[in-house]
């Protein structure tokens, strides 16, 4: 399974075409190709797409991981590039398009590739996925706002966890990323930097252009 970063606030690699803002979306290939959230801006999303050699309508599914802008202000640009896409979200249906909304349950969306189910509190609620790599599953998170922790958890309910990818907001208790392999904070995690100094031998450095195999 293949993942790359199409949308964060930093850019990966030397690609000039690229464009970073504040947001967050993956395109991940594998047995359906899935785009999880949808960052800021439409027009932003589209150009590091298509910089990315990404064909919008090769796009089978979009999973929404909650409902703020920075996640879900680029899906209604991207779906006038997709043909026939399914989208997966906490709340909220579109016209003429088949939204599926995702309860507390965690689901498979595809082989090898799952929810948790929403989680979280009263506010906010959110979803990630659970990804099926060779050595173990990859949990991909938007925000991370249930926490870190409890995200973990519900996915060690489908497999064996052993790497994370994506925002972990404001969350501290690093020592959750202990037993994990591979650790790629990307967008709002605001302990960054605290990350790549105290696990330098399994973490990575996020940003648009960021191609990640598992």
């Amino acid at each position: 399974m293949r993942l790359t970063i199409v949308y964060d606030n930093e850019v990966f690699g030397e690609n000039p075409n690229l464009k970073s803002d504040w947001g967050f979306s993956c395109f991940i290939e594998g047995k359906e190709n899935i785009l999880f959230d949808t960052g800021t801006k439409g027009d932003i999303l589209i150009s590091n797409i298509e910089a990315l050699n990404v064909d919008p309508r090769e796009i089978d599914k979009i999973v929404i991981s909650h409902e703020h802008f920075d996640h879900n202000g680029g899906l209604g640009e991207i779906l006038k590039h997709t043909k026939d896409v399914e989208i997966y979200r906490i709340k909220g249906s579109i016209p003429g398009v088949k939204v599926i909304e995702v309860g507390e349950e965690k689901v498979e969306l595809a082989d090898g590739i799952w929810s948790t189910g929403k989680l979280g509190g009263l506010f906010i609620k959110e979803q990630s996925l659970v990804l099926e790599g060779k050595e173990g599953w990859y949990v991909l998170v938007g925000c991370s706002h249930p926490g870190v922790d409890k995200i973990l958890e519900r996915a060690r309910d489908i497999g064996d966890v052993v790497g994370i990818i994506g925002g972990f907001h404001g969350f501290k208790k690093l020592e959750v990323f202990e037993e994990l392999k591979f650790i790629c904070p990307c967008h709002c995690t605001s302990l960054k930097r605290e990350i790549l100094e105290r696990f330098p031998d399994k973490s990575s450095r996020c940003g648009v252009g960021k191609v990640i195999e598992i």
